[in-house]
């Protein structure tokens, strides 16, 4: 097949339909894409009267007495779980929760893979925020930290804040503070290739979620300033007059009260007029944002169309119009700006310093580490962050999150950047090496078509 450049529409929309197609034919075939092994010594049967009676009993005396030895005796040091009730999941809506298993389970597999962090998927068959949070509060003692993912707004706020409070552990949302850890890593440097400085640049957000708050959040707190900042809804630009949202939905009138200082009113179209940046975390395209609309945009424009599993408008779409930094959440296109950058290095760096929370501090920590470690390779339009086949990249960006939590306070454990450094280096290369180690002996089979 000839390259992007050279291909015709129908040849890059069959590229773009593939990994759907052999995603239908690899995950039944292998009936999951994690499982639970024993990582302790198996010498003889014996060895089970250490590993549980009656030798187990003396590390659940020592516990009793000092609850911290918990991470010292058990996985907690290490796991996180990943909670979903199945209402949002990916641009596929309230699903479920046994249709939302198979994207919690690739969670898992890229925490591993990407994070030496092990993983549990679990799907709650509720979509009650009470029992949510319920729930989550009795299991957190088995849990190092607990990722909420792919949970419906405005409850996702909520759930997320009430949480925070209550848990000993760090709980965070992945499509608020993750999806925003990249995007903010990704503005940065598409800002520098364009020669715009962040306190100078017009942002447009298209979409009013959970990840576009949080995305809008956490760039006012790098340096785009508020009054050039428009976001706009399914409704419409979001500015004082949208009586319809004050009282409804706190955090988007708080959008409301402090962005738009241009007074733009109108919908996408106008929230497009004049935007340096747009980043678009919507509906599902193809075809939520007209061609049309990027030539409303000022000199050298750039676009995150995030939306999964089809971008708002296909980047070849979006460069004929004259588009200079096109990215998406899409790992088969140039520039991902998608979580999966974020959450398995910021979790390596929470878990080694055993922090109590992830602040936004941390994930600004971490998107500049996402940022500098792009800029260091040398940045250009098709690379404005850094890939998952960049193991230095996330080992690097988990050593900044450890430092910004001992810096703020919130680490049980003081390391030094070079002892955080070599934990997370041994855990993320300890898990590769081990999938293709398991890959070579045959217990994971190549699928074949």
């Amino acid at each position: 097949m000839a390259n992007d450049q050279e291909m015709t529409v129908e040849e890059r929309l069959a590229k773009a339909k593939k990994p759907g197609q052999d995603a239908m034919k690899m995950h039944p075939y292998y009936g999951g894409k994690i499982e639970v092994v024993p990582k302790a010594c198996v010498r003889s049967f014996d060895d089970f009267s250490v590993w549980y009676s009656p030798g187990v009993a003396e590390p659940c005396k020592d516990i009793a007495a000092n609850p911290e030895k918990v991470y010292e005796h058990t996985w907690k040091w290490n796991t996180v779980a990943v909670v979903s009730d199945g209402t949002r999941v990916l641009g596929l809506g309230d699903i479920g929760p046994e249709a939302a298993m198979p994207v919690m389970e690739g969670k898992g597999m890229l925490f591993k893979y990407l994070g030496g962090v092990d993983c549990v998927p679990i799907c709650l068959d509720t979509k009650d925020p009470d029992k949510i949070i319920e729930t989550v509060r009795l299991i957190a003692p088995s849990f190092g930290g607990i990722n909420l993912e792919d949970i419906s707004n405005p409850k996702c706020f909520d759930i997320l804040d009430e949480l925070r409070r209550d848990c000993k552990i760090p709980v965070w949302h992945d499509d608020q503070q993750g999806t925003a850890t990249v995007e903010v890593a990704g503005a940065i440097n598409a800002m520098k290739l364009v020669g715009k400085k962040l306190e100078d640049a017009n942002i447009t957000v298209i979409g009013a979620g959970a990840a576009s708050i949080a995305i809008a959040r956490l760039l006012l707190a790098t340096g785009f300033k508020p009054e050039h900042m428009c976001m706009c809804d399914s409704k419409g630009i979001l500015n004082q007059a949208r009586k319809d949202v004050e009282g409804s939905f706190k955090q988007k009138w708080e959008i409301c009260q402090k962005t738009n200082g241009a007074g733009k009113t109108g919908g996408m179209k106008e929230a497009f007029e004049g935007a340096d940046i747009v980043i678009a975390a919507s509906k599902p395209g193809p075809g939520t944002i007209p061609p049309e609309y990027v030539d409303l945009m000022a000199d050298d424009p750039v676009i995150f169309a995030t939306a999964n599993p089809i971008p708002e408008i296909w980047p070849w779409e979006a460069k004929e119009h004259g588009c200079k930094i096109f990215a998406t959440g899409r790992s088969d296109f140039p520039n991902q700006v998608n979580n999966s950058m974020g959450f398995p290095a910021i979790f390596r760096g929470v878990l080694d310093v055993r922090a109590k929370t992830i602040t936004d501090e941390m994930c600004i920590a971490a998107a500049r580490s996402l940022a500098a470690s792009a800029e260091k390779k040398g940045i250009s339009p098709d690379y404005i962050v850094p890939t998952m086949s960049e193991t230095d990249v996330f080992i690097d960006e988990a050593v900044a999150v450890g430092a910004k939590a001992q810096e703020q306070g919130v680490a049980r454990l003081k390391l030094s950047k070079q002892e955080m450094h070599d934990r997370a280096e041994f855990m993320i290369k300890r898990s590769r090496n081990l999938t293709a180690q398991m890959m070579k002996d045959g217990f994971i089979k190549e699928y074949v078509e």
